[in-house]
C-alpha cells in the first residue's frame, strides 16, 4: 500500500477501531452484521439466518 498523508492515516485508522468496536458491540449483543465477503454483502453472526445472502436486486421493474 503506498505512503498515507498523515492526517489520512489517522482518519482511517480512528474508523477502522470504530468498525471493529462496533462489530464487537454487535457480537457481545448476539447480533448479526452485514459484511462483505467473496464479492457479495453477507449476514454475519448471532442472530443472522443461516445459509441466507442479503444480495441486492439487480434490477428494478416499474
Amino acid at each position: 500500500m503506498s505512503q498515507l498523508a498523515p492526517g489520512t492515516e489517522e482518519m482511517l485508522n480512528s474508523l477502522r477501531a470504530a468498525v471493529a468496536e462496533t462489530l464487537e458491540r454487535k457480537r457481545r449483543l448476539g447480533q448479526y452484521a452485514v459484511v462483505w465477503k467473496d464479492g457479495k454483502p453477507t449476514l454475519a453472526g448471532g442472530d443472522a439466518a443461516k445459509n441466507h445472502i442479503a444480495t441486492p436486486p439487480t434490477h428494478v421493474s416499474l
